[in-house]
């Protein structure tokens, strides 16, 4: 085993797959906690079927590289939604929805109208599900998935005291003077980067595993904000790393195998909070 793991290791296809993903996995895994607890966490759904439909969109004009109007489409979805959802006559799970369907509708009808694949179905099932092109990264778009995520974790972590206000009690937030929507809206933005970095990880609707799983697990274990975000972030990238390795082994859909992984995970923390009543911090 040894040596079979220092012979993948070595293959620089591998070493790209295993870095992007372990750091997509982290920036999810720490906004996963604050979303799961503001009863807000299908904004990654929501918001990754947005990407679909940028990404639709950047096919049909011809752009070679659709990063950037994916992450401008989602970060301005991300913006209108959070103000969408703050409005007394369109709720944020209507809103989610809203935006939700209607991006997935419209990215799909685009891909039909316009399409010049031959194999248009199984390039809408590699975009829905997640591809192999986790595995053919080149060393500049790795660059900018550790770039990105080096931002997020950055904010995260300077504004670390100010989210987990929010994230808590945020009409007591706003009582003592701390601007809740500006550091809403810094969530909402964050989450729109990380979703365009995990749509070659797991595909547009497997996201939302990413985001809640890891931080499901983990409050099972453990009830203290930063004891729960640490375990978060580790659970995520194991998760991740180990499913990317499985699925090279055994030849899996990458994304899919993730979250199976995830879900065992889900599983062993669910049975050792019920034996031992969950560690408390």
């Amino acid at each position: 085993m040894h040596d079979l793991l220092s012979g993948l290791f070595s293959y620089p296809f591998i070493q790209r797959a295993l870095i992007a993903g372990t750091l997509v996995a982290l920036c999810s895994a720490l906004l996963g906690v604050s979303l799961v607890l503001k009863r807000y966490s299908m904004i990654g759904d929501g918001l990754s079927h947005v990407a679909f439909g940028a990404m639709a969109i950047a096919a049909v004009l011809g752009l070679t590289d659709d990063m950037p109007l994916m992450l401008g489409v989602t970060v301005v979805c991300a913006v209108l939604l959070l103000r969408t959802g703050q409005n007394t006559k369109i709720k944020g799970d209507a809103a989610i929805a809203m935006i939700s369907v209607g991006a997935l509708a419209i990215g799909y009808l685009l891909m039909n109208l316009f399409s010049t694949s031959s194999n248009l179905s199984g390039d809408v099932c590699s975009t829905l599900f997640g591809s192999t092109s986790i595995l053919t990264l080149s060393k500049s778009e790795v660059w900018l998935c550790a770039g990105l995520s080096v931002v997020v974790v950055a904010v995260f972590l300077l504004f670390y005291n100010k989210i987990f206000a929010v994230t808590f009690d945020e009409d007591f937030a706003k009582a003592v003077g701390t601007k809740a929507d500006l550091y809403n809206l810094l969530i909402a933005v964050i989450v729109a980067v990380v979703i365009v970095l995990a749509m070659n990880l797991v595909g547009s609707l497997l996201i939302s595993a990413l985001v809640i799983f890891p931080a499901l697990s983990a409050m099972r274990l453990f009830q203290n904000f930063r004891s729960v975000t640490v375990c978060s972030a580790v659970l995520s990238v194991s998760c991740a790393a180990l499913g990317i390795l499985i699925s090279i082994l055994a030849g899996t859909p990458v994304g899919s195998t993730i979250v199976a992984v995830q879900i065992g995970a889900f599983g062993l923390s669910w049975l050792a909070g019920t034996v031992f009543g969950g560690a408390r911090r």
